[in-house]
């Protein structure tokens, strides 16, 4: 088969989109003359593959903005390009997305055989597929659709987030201005993604506080507190209570986030978009995690440690169109994680880096 166009599809956010790039790396090494183009809905998504050499065209498409009949229209564009391949990014276990992918009309139309609520997802609109695994990670699984395209899986290698001269000018002009560059800086992300009732899987916001009050006494830490805008009154509450200590990242587009994350020596999250890009950072990160799987969606390829009670209810999220839920309604998994579990963590992470440890 001859293979002119393909069109990488990432509807899902910031996370999904990177957690694709070892696969789109290998993706360009199979095809390097095909025009490689990725179709994304979120304006943050955009700006993380920017840069990135393996593709020709990022196209940004707000579905949910657009509206149907224009969303239509635009479809109908797509589907003129005549695309040879469509590869639906992993997780993309909604019937839009499926339905998007179908609409484009790729001749092959790449994606996942899920194991809950496939059938109501539309699954069967992909013509070929791979069933997924409770024991590979997402960068796993994207890889794994490339062997319908007859690619060699391999060891997939770190995340490819390519920032620009300007993005790491501006971090470095950010802390020369508030006078930050050679203090012990540790990132929080105290957000989450929102949609399916996710923000429930949130480490409250009291219990940052208390642990960046506790690194500033030992560490003398610097607490650098990042998010977008759903998370903004969370973060300006955190920051208030930490004082001359705490540092809100603010009005940066993600690319600037970025490269401001990158100058930090240490990163503290919830399970999040901010996670991955961390990972594609190498920086140590200590991920605090409650209903959903670690092994899926760990961070990748840099010294990490996960903080989650091991529960008999838990991970309890999966990949389908139904939102978060708590079968006891209290979301124990993450309300039980204190700060003392996420000390413990950051400490054990502190010494294997300065033990030269991975």
């Amino acid at each position: 088969m001859s293979v002119k166009k393909i069109l990488v599809i990432s509807l899902a956010g910031i996370g999904n989109t990177l957690l694709f790039t070892p696969a789109l790396r290998m993706l360009r090494k199979r095809f390097p003359s095909a025009h490689i183009s990725a179709l994304v809905m979120f304006k943050g998504a955009q700006e993380i593959l920017e840069g990135n050499p393996h593709l020709n065209e990022i196209i940004h498409w707000n579905f949910i903005k657009e509206g149907p009949f224009r969303s239509l229209r635009f479809l109908s564009q797509l589907r003129s390009h005549k695309y040879d391949i469509s590869i639906n990014v992993y997780p993309a276990n909604r019937r839009e997305y499926n339905l998007i992918s179908f609409l484009i009309g790729a001749k092959l139309r790449l994606g996942h055989r899920y194991e809950h609520l496939d059938l109501l997802s539309l699954g069967f609109l992909n013509n070929r597929r791979i069933s997924e695994s409770n024991n590979r990670h997402d960068v796993e699984e994207n890889v794994g659709l490339l062997g319908l395209l007859g690619i060699e899986e391999e060891s997939p290698k770190a995340l490819g987030l390519f920032l620009a001269e300007g993005d790491i000018r501006f971090a470095q002009d950010w802390l020369m201005k508030r006078d930050l560059v050679g203090d012990f800086k540790v990132g929080f992300h105290a957000g989450s993604a929102r949609f399916k009732n996710q923000a429930r899987r949130r480490w409250a916001k009291e219990k940052f506080i208390r642990l960046g009050k506790i690194l500033a006494q030992k560490h003398n830490a610097k607490i650098l507190i990042f998010g977008g805008p759903d998370e903004a009154q969370t973060n300006r509450e955190i920051c208030g209570s930490l004082g001359e200590d705490g540092w809100l990242v603010k009005d940066t587009t993600m690319r600037q986030t970025a490269a401001l994350m990158g100058r930090c020596n240490l990163f503290v999250t919830n399970d999040s978009g901010l996670m991955h890009i961390a990972a594609g950072l190498s920086l140590p990160t200590v991920a605090i995690f409650g209903p959903t799987n670690p092994v899926w969606v760990h961070p990748w390829e840099t010294r990490y440690e996960i903080i989650r009670k091991e529960l008999p209810c838990g991970p309890c999220f999966f990949y389908s169109v139904k939102p978060l839920s708590c079968r006891y309604g209290d979301f124990h998994c993450i309300r039980s994680i204190e700060v003392d579990d996420v000390l413990e963590g950051i400490e054990r992470l502190m010494g294997r880096s300065q033990d030269g440890g991975s």
